[in-house]
């Protein structure tokens, strides 16, 4: 995901506190991308982000879907029961 620098996208710094092995890991794959360290973690954060936004949407999508039901083309009228569905 490509991060664009303008007028409305505000950059706050923040401080992170992280175990000495994680932090000396995460520098080399910033470097093996080609990237800062605060870049490489901006981007993992980002994406997060719009990983979990995308997954609510589907959620609210799936949601209502449940709620409005779907046509299961019996109109309203099932042709069996539950003891003829489990008959052995």
């Amino acid at each position: 995901m490509k991060h664009e620098n303008s007028a409305k996208s505000y950059q706050q710094n923040v401080t992170v506190s992280l175990p000495r092995e994680v932090l000396r890991e995460a520098r080399h794959l910033a470097v093996d991308r080609g990237v800062s360290l605060s870049r490489f973690v901006a981007e993992l954060l980002e994406e997060r982000v719009e990983a979990a936004r995308h997954f609510q949407a589907a959620r609210d999508r799936q949601l209502r879907l449940l709620e409005s039901g779907l046509d299961l083309g019996t109109e309203g009228n099932l042709a069996w029961t539950r003891e003829h569905l489990h008959e052995r």
